[in-house]
């Protein structure tokens, strides 16, 4: 029995690796859509005028087990702390005995915008260069760092209530910068990235031009971020089609709908699916979040820890 490998926030910070984590993502999304992973659907707890909840479970081989709570409570940000807290554990493979905890708040920021990020190159127009970032949170700032990371783009704007807030989010990449008028910025964008957590949609259909690839992490139900209309007109990618359940299995605003007319992110990532299929469509990858993209990160962030040492091992 080894002793339980405990990574801080600074840990995990410093050993993210925005390639890495993207291949493994990559890799996770392709097994979750042929059916080797595990993830069961996820209960929820509410806490009234606070927040919620949430318990993510899974495995696939090669794998450690991974359990993550993770807590949502906007009003934190009043106290200067992220909206989405938690912690991961992992469990060894081949007896079950806890191996790792660490915190969840960088894991679950950077595999959220790394799978709408993976959504662009099979979703997005060849040619997209420009992108505009909605929100002021966790998830733009991600967001934008993986967004700087792709070749074809040349230019990220960014949108927040705050200016402040947006000016330091803009900061992050020499490629980015602030806007203040969204519609016009949406309307010139080859891809948009809404990153909030509004109940209520922050664009209008009518400012997506036809080609745009739209992504879309915020989770608020039973409203949506997103407005009806471009999910009607939208070729739609999910991360399983289990999206389609009521929330909190799936998304609100996709609850109700047919799944069949939708691919999933693993399926186009492995060639089964085509992403684009014309240059006029308008693409949506609605995220929900699955257990397996914390999994596979939590697992990556170990072996990396192992390697190098990093962490703090308690007694059992």
């Amino acid at each position: 029995m080894t002793a339980i490998r405990y990574l801080s926030t600074a840990d995990v910070t410093s050993l993210i690796e925005s390639a890495a984590v993207l291949a493994t993502l990559a890799e996770g999304f392709k097994a979750l859509s042929a059916g080797d992973v595990q993830a069961p659907p996820r209960p929820k707890v509410d806490v009234p005028h606070k927040g919620f909840g949430l318990a993510m479970l899974a495995w696939m081989p090669g794998r450690h087990i991974a359990v993550k709570t993770v807590n949502v409570f906007e009003g934190n940000h009043a106290h200067h702390l992220p909206s989405h807290m938690g912690l991961i554990s992992l469990f060894d493979r081949e007896t079950g005995a806890p191996l790792a905890v660490m915190d969840a708040t960088v894991i679950t920021g950077i595999r959220t915008a790394g799978g709408a990020v993976l959504s662009i190159d099979p979703l997005a127009r060849q040619d997209a260069k420009v992108a505009t970032v909605i929100g002021g949170g966790v998830q733009a700032r991600e967001h934008v760092r993986l967004l700087a990371t792709l070749l074809n783009i040349t230019e990220i704007r960014v949108y927040a209530r705050q200016q402040d807030v947006a000016k330091s989010i803009a900061e992050l990449s020499p490629l980015a910068r602030t806007t203040d008028d969204l519609e016009a910025s949406v309307r010139e964008s080859d891809i948009v990235c809404l990153t909030t957590s509004s109940a209520t949609p922050v664009i209008e259909d009518g400012w997506i031009k036809p080609g745009t690839h739209v992504t879309s992490v915020g989770f608020a139900p039973p409203g949506s971020e997103v407005p009806a209309a471009l999910i009607d007109r939208a070729r739609i990618a999910v991360e399983t089609r289990n999206a389609f359940s009521p929330a909190p299995v799936g998304c609100a605003e996709l609850a109700g709908r047919d799944p069949s007319h939708a691919v999933e992110l693993g399926e186009v990532l492995a060639g089964k699916k085509p992403g684009r299929t014309s240059d006029a469509e308008v693409t949506l990858y609605k995220s929900m979040g699955n257990a397996m993209e914390d999994m596979v990160v939590a697992n990556l962030v170990y072996e990396t820890a192992l390697s190098l040492g990093v962490g703090v091992e308690l007694e059992r």
